[in-house]
């Protein structure tokens, strides 16, 4: 299964599903496709859409599912990552509008600069990231919050 996750912004990311669907048709994805589609209007006989669910059932579709493909939502790529699976993200634009800006660019560069996803910039290069995501091992996700906690610990010491 493949679980696309668009998460809770207010803005619709049709894009996504398009091409989600346009790879449906054409024969690239062949398994079972649930979109955690938010406030995405968007109508498919060809996969499940879900708004919203409870955290608990989209732990256990991210558990189930073989790839997520992720809008660049910091919480959408870290839920994946941290279970080890194949993450294929993709930016919402500011000019599509998707978003308020493009802060998602540098969200989905910074993990896959560090190997932790398949980064992408456009949905037209899904089809290709499906491909890659078969055989990618993601570089293991190691949070920073001990170390902040302890700079700020150090910090309130000196005041």
């Amino acid at each position: 299964m493949i679980l696309v996750v668009l998460g809770t912004h207010e803005l619709p990311f049709h894009r996504l599903l398009q091409e989600t669907e346009n790879l449906i048709d054409d024969g690239t994805i062949t398994e079972e496709v649930i979109v955690q589609s938010g406030h995405t209007k968007y109508e498919s006989e060809q996969m499940t859409l879900l708004p919203f669910i409870s955290f608990e059932e989209m732990n256990q579709k991210y558990d189930e599912a073989r790839v997520i493909v992720a809008h660049g939502g910091t919480g959408s790529i870290i839920t994946g990552v941290k279970k080890s699976k194949p993450v294929i993200a993709v930016p919402r634009l500011a000019e599509h509008g998707e978003h308020n800006d493009d802060h998602q660019t540098e969200i989905v560069e910074q993990f896959d600069s560090a190997g932790h996803i398949i980064g992408i910039e456009q949905p037209a290069e899904l089809k290709e990231a499906l491909h890659k995501a078969a055989g990618f091992e993601p570089v293991p996700f190691v949070s920073g919050k001990e170390q902040i906690i302890g700079m700020l610990e150090d910090f309130i010491d000196r005041v």
